[in-house]
């Protein structure tokens, strides 16, 4: 298409005398010219972001969530079973299996796509009556589950830091945070307004979901989310905002307050207490826990170097924060990509290892009290007195 338009700018001055006396023909060399050049520049800037991997993911006619995944798990998981010796001869290759499913929060009613990294030693006879540690991988906006394997190259990187040892085995959860449509409807995570309860989905349902249905460790320190750009927003705010259930969070490109704008549109219906409970910098600030993050940026976003300032400044004891500033790195995936491994490692130096299921028990809490939240009035939204 970079080509197309190329050609299509040098015929615009190559053709012009040719259409002196035919203003039609100048009119439709210069508007061809333009939309391609326009084209271009918005295939080059989706490849750069990894947005959507089809034109149907675009224009929302078709599903893309399952590709680049070995299977199909069905509604919430119920085939996965019937996959486990499929599981068991990629494990022993050392790689880990990758299904699409969906699943239904049973608090929200939200039904959505989530992609699910099942580790090469889940099914390993060595680590029969094991739970493992799990990641909750948060997608960029606008994109969906499918982006961790066809944009990110997530899958490999488990693979490679598991083998390495670098990352203990780990389940890896990547829930769509927007739902249908995509266009127009980032939800940054948050419980909207008298809107979709995107937070409790999130946290609460898929949570919930994976201690009934995976071979998970309910310990808080065994539970990370991890995101890029909005996901890495989601991910920082989720965490510190329920510390109970969650012990790590790692961003990369994040900010620490929701981005409001054209495609957020009013989730918060001015609501300042609903803004100012999914702003990071003021929850570290009121609500100090003890949780592990990490937020990286490169040195050309402005906007993310200056949240992690406020952040870093906001951070109190028992939190822990570190930050890195990457050099000659703007706003896009290779900056991501190119800091992923060091982001599996270091989760994988926070995170717990697997756990016998018949060792002391843990509780589902970690003696983390959760601080009260404002009530939203979203379907099924968490409240104060929520655990």
């Amino acid at each position: 298409m970079a080509v197309l338009a190329l050609l299509a700018v040098i015929a615009v001055p190559w053709f012009w005398d040719s259409w002196k006396w035919r203003r039609t023909g100048r009119s439709v060399t210069t508007v061809t010219a333009v939309l391609l050049v326009v084209l271009s520049m918005a295939l080059g800037g989706n490849m750069i972001g990894g947005f959507f991997p089809t034109l149907g993911a675009l224009i929302g006619t078709s599903n893309p969530a399952g590709e680049g995944t070995n299977g199909e798990g069905g509604l919430n998981g119920g085939g996965l079973e019937q996959m486990k010796d499929y599981n068991r001869d990629r494990g022993a290759k050392g790689l880990g299996s990758t299904f699409h499913l969906t699943v239904l929060g049973e608090r929200t009613g939200l039904t959505r796509d989530v992609n699910l990294y099942i580790p090469p030693q889940y099914y390993d006879p060595a680590y029969e009556g094991f739970t493992f540690p799990v990641i909750e991988w948060i997608p960029n906006y606008p994109s969906g589950p499918e982006v961790a394997g066809s944009g990110y190259k997530l899958f490999e990187q488990l693979d490679a830091a598991i083998g390495k040892k670098l990352l203990p085995p780990s389940v890896v959860i990547i829930p769509d945070p927007t739902g249908v449509p995509k266009v127009g409807h980032d939800t940054e995570c948050v419980d909207e307004v008298n809107g979709a309860a995107n937070d409790t989905y999130l946290t609460a349902d898929i949570r919930a979901w994976a201690l009934k249905t995976l071979k998970v460790n309910p310990d808080r320190k065994s539970w990370a989310i991890a995101g890029w750009s909005s996901g890495g927003y989601c991910a920082l705010n989720l965490v510190t905002r329920h510390p109970q259930w969650f012990g790590i969070a790692a961003s990369v490109s994040g900010y620490d307050a929701a981005w409001i704008d054209a495609e957020t549109t009013d989730i918060f219906k001015g609501r300042k207490d609903i803004a100012d409970a999914n702003n990071v910098s003021i929850n570290l600030a009121k609500h100090p826990s003890p949780v592990d993050l990490l937020a990286i940026a490169g040195d050309k976003e402005g906007n993310e170097v200056a949240s992690i300032q406020r952040m870093n400044k906001a951070a109190l004891s028992p939190t822990t924060f570190t930050s890195w500033i990457i050099p000659d790195a703007g706003h896009n995936m290779n900056t991501f990509k190119s800091q992923l491994p060091d982001v599996l490692t270091w989760i994988g130096s926070k995170s717990a290892t697997p756990r016998f299921a018949g060792a002391r028990k843990v509780t589902v809490s970690g003696e983390v009290k959760p601080w009260p939240l404002p009530q939203t009035g979203a379907k099924g939204a968490l409240v104060a007195t929520d655990q």
